[in-house]
């Protein structure tokens, strides 16, 4: 279809909730894509660090083929193998206990605020439920994820809000000063789309020991980060943590929607039956899918995830126009002297698939991106920033 009639049916029918830049991606190989017009493009994005083993992956698609030719959807009602076997994974991957499964991050944020407020009302009754969040978050688009997230622009129109959430800066004075009558505190270790930036350590570590010693659950929102992103498979590894529960989806399913909610041994009983559901969540063709990409997040794999970042990054700090590199592994937030959104339509037109994060670019890039691409992102993107 040629992109002037998706463009007509894009504004006839759709929602006007997105503002697209004008491409519409076909298909690919990889980090290498290509639009409807044939032209090609290195894609520094993953689909918002979605596609992490790229487009096209044979082994993903074999393990999405196979299950689809079994039967495409089992109700939570009855047993399915490709849910249980993925729950397996993650629990040993993690040292998680148990896995609610459900279609997005927003989602598992869901199950993981309602899991702190009913672990906290069955120890200590209704009065302490407060959550705390940190400025700058985001948990996702529900009204109880986004009462939850720290920026206020995405509060605009919304209220009211669901009470005694509370967002605060990431210092441990901040957070003691809320801290009465909490259950909860979520956190990311990398913000994404606030901009990329990943929490202090010492921060971390301070909060780990202050929610231990006041039997605060400490949950850590791996949506974005997890799944390898960061060469860990979560990132909370790169602060000696482990959470009471933690939160991942985007990467999992390697394109399809999945999300998971893991709960570690303080939270492992905290859900019964009819306290929580989901009718698609745990869809057995997304497990499928996502265990094909969790059983390649190798310790080896994660090493060359590593050895990619370091090869960007060092790139990246040497650019024109760059002022400070942010972020973890493969997740990069670049600080930068033109605006962001200028710089991701100019390499857009080039053939670069970057996206922003406020004003920053973030480049978020399948995880087995070859050299290849790398050096030829990098050579586009350094052209746009020179301009």
């Amino acid at each position: 279809m040629e992109f002037s009639t998706l463009q007509q049916l894009e504004n006839t029918y759709m929602a006007e909730t997105f503002s697209r830049f004008p491409v519409a991606i076909e298909r690919g190989e990889g980090a290498t894509l290509f639009d409807t017009e044939g032209k090609r493009y290195v894609d520094f994005g993953s689909g918002i660090a979605v596609n992490i083993f790229g487009a096209n992956d044979e082994q993903w698609k074999a393990a999405v083929i196979d299950q689809l030719s079994r039967i495409q959807h089992v109700s939570n009602y009855y047993y399915s193998e490709p849910q249980l076997d993925l729950a397996e994974l993650l629990c040993f991957r993690t040292g998680a206990k148990r896995v609610f499964f459900a279609n997005s991050g927003a989602e598992a944020n869901e199950c993981a605020l309602k899991a702190a407020r009913k672990y906290s009302f069955e120890k200590y009754g209704e009065g302490r439920k407060k959550i705390i969040s940190l400025n700058g978050s985001f948990h996702g688009r529900t009204l109880f994820t986004l009462t939850a997230t720290g920026q206020e622009a995405f509060h605009r129109f919304f209220g009211p809000f669901v009470p005694e959430v509370v967002s605060v800066d990431a210092n441990m004075q901040a957070v003691e000063k809320e801290s009465e009558n909490a259950c909860a505190v979520i956190i990311e270790c990398v913000q994404g789309e606030s901009g990329v930036e990943a929490l202090e350590k010492g921060f971390v570590r301070a909060l780990r020991a202050f929610c231990d010693e006041h039997d605060i659950l400490l949950i850590c929102d791996e949506v974005q980060s997890g799944n390898g992103r960061t060469g860990k498979f979560c990132s909370y590894e790169h602060y000696g943590i482990l959470p009471d529960i933690m939160t991942t989806a985007k990467g999992l399913g390697g394109g399809l929607p999945i999300g998971a909610c893991l709960f570690f041994e303080k939270t492992e009983h905290t859900l019964k039956p009819g306290d929580h559901g989901s009718t698609f969540g745990g869809n057995p063709v997304c497990c499928a899918g996502a265990v094909s990409i969790v059983s390649r997040l190798t310790e080896d794999f994660l090493l060359e995830v590593q050895g990619k970042a370091e090869y960007l990054r060092a790139k990246l700090k040497g650019f024109d126009g760059v002022r400070r590199v942010t972020g973890l592994g493969l997740m990069i937030g670049l600080n930068v002297e033109k605006p962001a959104k200028e710089i991701a339509q100019q390499c857009l037109h080039r053939g670069l698939l970057v996206l922003t994060a406020h004003e920053k670019v973030r480049i978020v890039p399948p995880l087995n991106i070859t050299k290849t691409e790398m050096d030829e992102g990098l050579t586009i993107l350094r052209e746009v920033l020179a301009q």
